[in-house]
């Protein structure tokens, strides 16, 4: 498989003559249309270290991501016998960000098979040089390593998958599972997703995440001892109680520690949610779509080049989907942030300070 290459694009610089570009307020930028910036256009390089482009440069064409539900439950979800029926976190609702997903999903291998088959069928993109199998509903490190090992081995009947992604919790992974990860680094690129959503434990207690900063913290230096995987983590902007200043500490708390990649969602609120009955109360408001813009691109800035941004906006089915409704397509979301940032004069990592190495 290619190396990547660390060479960051020859985008224009964040500040002139020493002095940081003036970035206009916290998290309102200036919009000034309702025109969108055409995302990759032209000369214009794209301002942020997307995963595609580094897909494409590691395996030499594009890569296609098939979500795969492989029956697994979620710890902080214990109901019921498949362990999908508790309450868990105030705004899970996994049918509305893994709509493939259920209650009786199909075999591994034929998720699979179908979704190489339309992704290969399709005339409205070009045909795939590769594919990530995504173990993507609920928590995919949740169960004995024997059965893990079982549904994980599945991917070996398809020549045609390069990378295997593993979304979990942090306090679901010990030594064993990661080291049964570990052993597939030799035939793909692997990749493990940690849940975080915010940096602050008052946060994570608020949205009922059963987990503690601390506990991914712990995850993550365990993972990193083991160089071959890769580690990615998300993160939700707008959560209730928080503000610019702790969105923009998660920011700089990640910058951190020893990551690859990271999926940056909007909050937004699912019906049948208990985030849901906030909203309806008048006791949650998700963010305009103008301050969204703005903190998302502030957020950018904070964190180096070298992590892949894997997501810059939700998603959920609009039968699902109760607020914020933006009126904006996930490719006009994104092409306002290219021009968010091209405004500034920006770019990812622009005011990424890293940590003074220790002394000794």
């Amino acid at each position: 498989m290619k190396k990547p290459s660390s060479k960051i694009p020859p985008i224009p610089p964040f500040s002139k003559g020493g002095k940081e570009i003036d970035t206009g307020s916290a998290c309102s930028p200036h919009v000034s249309s309702n025109k969108s910036h055409t995302l990759g256009s032209g000369p214009e390089p794209v301002r942020y270290h997307a995963f595609s482009a580094y897909l494409r440069e590691r395996f030499g064409g594009r890569i296609r991501r098939i979500p795969l539900d492989a029956g697994f439950g979620c710890p902080h979800r214990g109901g019921g016998p498949t362990g999908r029926q508790g309450s868990g976190c105030i705004y899970c609702a996994n049918e509305a960000f893994s709509p493939g997903s259920g209650a009786d999903p199909l075999p591994l291998e034929e998720q699979l098979a179908r979704g190489i088959r339309l992704a290969q069928a399709s005339r409205r993109r070009p045909r795939a040089a590769g594919f990530i199998a995504y173990f993507q509903a609920f928590s995919n490190t949740y169960g004995p390593v024997r059965v893990l090992k079982e549904r994980y081995d599945v991917i070996r009947r398809f020549p045609e998958i390069r990378v295997l992604a593993v979304g979990t919790r942090p306090d679901c992974v010990d030594g064993a599972v990661l080291d049964l990860l570990g052993s597939y680094c030799a035939d793909y690129e692997v990749w493990i997703e940690y849940g975080l959503q915010s940096a602050s434990d008052k946060t994570l207690e608020r949205i009922r995440r059963g987990h503690t900063v601390a506990a991914f913290v712990q995850a993550v230096e365990e993972t990193a001892r083991r160089p071959d995987l890769k580690i990615c983590t998300h993160v939700i902007l707008g959560l209730p109680g928080e503000g610019h200043e702790e969105m923009m500490g998660t920011a700089r708390f990640l910058s951190g520690l020893p990551l690859h990649g990271v999926k940056i969602h909007h909050g937004h609120v699912v019906r049948g949610t208990p985030l849901a009955d906030e909203y309806l109360k008048g006791a949650y408001r998700p963010l305009e779509y103008a301050d969204y813009l703005g903190c998302v691109c502030d957020f950018l800035e904070l964190i180096p080049w070298k992590l892949t941004i894997q997501r810059l906006v939700g998603e959920a089915p609009a039968a699902l989907l109760l607020a914020p409704h933006w009126g904006r397509t996930k490719t006009q979301i994104l092409g306002d942030i290219q021009g968010e940032l091209a405004r500034r004069g920006s770019r990812q990592g622009a005011r990424f300070q890293a940590l003074p190495a220790a002394p000794g």
